[in-house]
């Protein structure tokens, strides 16, 4: 199987946490205290959503920004 690459939006929280979410995956999020950590628990979230979602990923465009 060939490898994928997948988004992460990651925020730092009120705690000091860092809150990471993939959002072409339903449910897919995770935290840790350090971005290291987050990323190790994202790999770990990503693997479990995989198993449990028939995934047909759209094809990522961007971010943008809006200030109102």
């Amino acid at each position: 199987m060939a490898n994928r690459e997948f988004y992460v939006l990651t925020e730092k929280d009120e705690d000091g946490f860092f809150v990471g979410e993939v959002p072409h995956l339903k449910g897919c999020y995770t935290q840790g205290k350090t971005i290291d950590e987050l990323m190790t628990n994202m790999k770990e979230v990503i693997e479990l959503c995989l198993e449990d979602q028939d995934v047909d990923l759209p094809k990522f465009v961007g971010i943008q920004k809006i200030e109102i």
